[in-house]
């Protein structure tokens, strides 16, 4: 028994069609903190490396090449490194791992498990730059999303598919609105990637707005600000990557960003290390760039019958209107949100700037009566706000125009019809109803 299991194990031994490969290894020429260069080792952008031995070295991950030597970038914390430490590959690049394995846990950037829930197991692959869709496979947005706010139900109406912006500077209140849509939104998978900010919002965001069922459906990639500025860029790639495989399944899937700005940072970071010529803002054209590739991935599969609806939220550096990410996200984007400091100041939340605010596909997913009122309630507003001044000083008397005497009646109502509270939600049917029922006969 023995003598012919050894024959049968030899001879399948001899028939193999065996090539040994020699085991791939660089050295370390250059470290600065941030940015590495090894020589001896040829690459394709993404691989991901470890640098000196394991336990005491590394991770890094190939963002290049100058002068025959490859560069990385560090994703991990600071080491003992020393000069011609060897650089080794320890994976092929570009995959994320998806499917329903992942739904309830949190990962980071690189997909490790963060949640002491143990390893993920029985997990899809996904590449991390997705796959290239005609875009004649985007289906048109036509179905409303009801995300319980009142003020974006009635006014700036959101469609499943569509990819939204919450734009703001800080402190205005951009994560309590996202947290109020994610209670209220109505989908089978809910990814979220918290993107560059505080750690103690990932567990404040856990507990607080996925919490309860809302847990059990979605995937949350957190990578906070004081991540390799690789890990963070590679956390957008991977919460994006993980709804487009829900989506290929024909999954309704929200997905949200906390926030796009902080991957233009990282993008930034990057850009300058690797020399590249900072523009506007010192913005690389390389961190701009990288903004559309990553929102064109959202939207409608009318091969599959899924869909992505894609909530980012966007830093205005300074609260201008016109910083270089707010522009480019702006001008992708199919509708967007603007939190007016002035507004929260007077203690108005969710401070929503309707009249510089909209919605790009709201008139092909609500019905004319709940158009033409938000359009009355709109136009009420801009005349109020560019008459303010003067009715303030007194200098406007009564009845002088009628559109004016009408703004000013109609502007506490507009006002109330914007504030809500954090923890209340208002469907859709009813904020169109109300709505209608005070501006439709304006």
């Amino acid at each position: 028994m023995l003598n012919r299991f050894t024959a049968d194990y030899l001879d399948a031994l001899g028939n193999a069609d065996f090539r040994p490969a020699p085991k791939v290894a660089g050295r370390l020429a250059s470290y600065d903190g941030l940015l590495m260069e090894a020589v001896g080792l040829t690459l394709p952008v993404g691989t991901v490396c470890q640098v000196g031995e394991k336990g005491t070295g590394v991770e890094a991950e190939v963002i290049g090449f100058r002068n025959g030597r490859t560069l990385l970038m560090n994703l991990g914390g600071p080491a003992a490194l020393l000069p011609q430490m060897p650089v080794r590959p320890t994976g092929a690049p570009g995959e994320a791992e998806v499917g329903d394995a992942l739904l309830g846990r949190v990962v980071d950037g690189a997909g490790h498990p963060i949640d002491s829930l143990g390893p993920i197991r029985g997990a899809k692959h996904w590449p991390l730059a997705g796959k290239l869709q005609s875009p004649l496979d985007r289906g048109r947005v036509l179905e409303p999303l009801d995300v319980g706010v009142r003020a974006i139900n009635g006014l700036l109406t959101i469609g499943k598919g569509q990819r939204v912006g919450i734009m703001a500077g800080s402190g205005v209140g951009k994560s309590v609105l996202l947290g109020m849509m994610v209670r209220a939104a109505k989908a089978d998978v809910i990814v979220i990637g918290l993107i560059g900010e505080r750690s103690r919002e990932v567990a404040d965001f856990l507990e607080t707005k996925v919490a309860g069922e809302a847990r059990k459906r979605s995937v949350v990639v957190a990578v906070p600000a004081n991540h390799s500025p690789v890990l963070r860029i590679r956390g957008a790639l991977r919460a994006t990557a993980i709804a487009e495989a829900f989506r290929d399944e024909g999954k309704n899937v929200l997905l949200i960003m906390d926030s796009l700005t902080r991957v233009a940072h990282a993008g930034r970071e990057i850009g300058l290390a690797l020399g590249e010529p900072a523009s506007a803002r010192g913005y690389p054209p390389s961190a701009i760039a990288m903004l559309p590739n990553l929102i064109e991935r959202a939207g409608t599969d009318v091969n599959t019958g899924g869909a992505i609806t894609a909530i980012y939220t966007v830093l205005a550096d300074g609260d201008d209107g016109n910083d270089p990410v707010v522009d480019s996200a702006r001008s992708i984007l199919d509708g967007h949100i603007v939190l007016s400091r002035a507004l929260a100041e007077h203690a108005v939340y969710p401070a929503i700037d309707v009249s510089k605010s909209v919605s790009r596909v709201m008139t092909d997913i609500a019905v004319k009566p709940h158009v033409n009122a938000a359009r009355v309630l709109r136009r009420h507003l801009a005349t109020y706000e560019e008459n303010r001044d003067l009715v303030l000083m007194g200098a406007y008397r009564a009845g002088a125009d009628p559109a004016i005497d009408a703004a000013i009646a109609y502007h506490p109502a507009v006002m109330e019809f914007i504030r809500q509270d954090s923890d209340a939600s208002v469907s859709l049917d009813d904020a169109a109803t109300e709505l209608i029922g005070v501006f439709g006969d304006g």
